[in-house]
């Protein structure tokens, strides 16, 4: 991903890494809790585990889809404008 300021990059990217992990850890802990139950329980729950973490991967895809977007919107707004100063 291109960001513009180098430490939101790194911050974006942790954040990134630990809802990845999170998922990680809810869906397996959830699993190996109820294994021993019903293994169709056991993968229900954890998918159900899996969903806090999944959710802020999703949330952090979402803002760097909208700024790559802004950035691309300022991009082609100076085109824009350098191409009506042109005429």
């Amino acid at each position: 991903m291109r960001f513009g300021s180098k430490p939101l990059g790194f911050v974006i990217n942790f954040l990134l890494g630990v809802s990845w992990a999170l998922m990680l850890i809810g869906a397996v802990t959830s699993f190996l809790s109820f294994y021993h139950t019903s293994f169709v329980f056991a993968v229900l729950s954890a998918a159900v585990g899996a969903i806090p973490g999944l959710v802020g991967v999703l949330l952090l895809e979402y803002l760097i889809t909208d700024k790559e977007k802004l950035n691309e919107l300022k991009k082609q707004t100076a085109l824009l404008k350098k191409l009506t100063k042109e005429r």
